[in-house]
């Protein structure tokens, strides 16, 4: 796989890949950088950077540092850097990022907002609030 290696920064060797014919329910959360070539349904969370590859369909909001989509998410997406759409990419959800890169033949039915601040706030929010009795 070749999309968007020059733009995602090495996050200590750390990197998860859930790899083609893998489905993932439920809320999936990682420090690291995060490779999915299959399928995700719930919630995606990481403090590293996302590769989502184009035959990937995720239903899902999706927080990241810095991510590359090639494939199909249906959820907001909101990132705290950079986010590069690829040609075979289709959103379907608002997103939030501080630059947005987008190929053509990139598809996006929702709301994009760069102003930089939704992005940063997602990643401080990353950590659960502790209960209060």
């Amino acid at each position: 796989m070749a999309f968007g290696i020059s733009t995602m920064a090495k996050h200590n060797g750390e990197e998860t890949v859930i790899a083609h014919g893998v489905r993932v329910e439920g809320e999936f959360n990682s420090e690291g950088n995060v490779v999915i070539e299959g399928d995700v349904q719930g919630i995606i969370r990481t403090a590293g950077d996302l590769r989502i590859g184009d035959a990937s369909k995720i239903t899902a909001d999706v927080t990241a540092a810095n991510a590359v989509i090639a494939g199909e998410v249906r959820g907001n997406i909101t990132i705290a850097g950079k986010l590069e759409l690829l040609a075979t990419s289709k959103i379907i959800g608002d997103v939030a990022a501080e630059t947005i890169s987008v190929m053509a033949g990139s598809q996006i039915n929702g709301r994009i907002t760069m102003d930089g601040t939704a992005g940063r706030k997602a990643m401080k929010r990353e950590e659960p609030e502790p209960e209060v009795e």
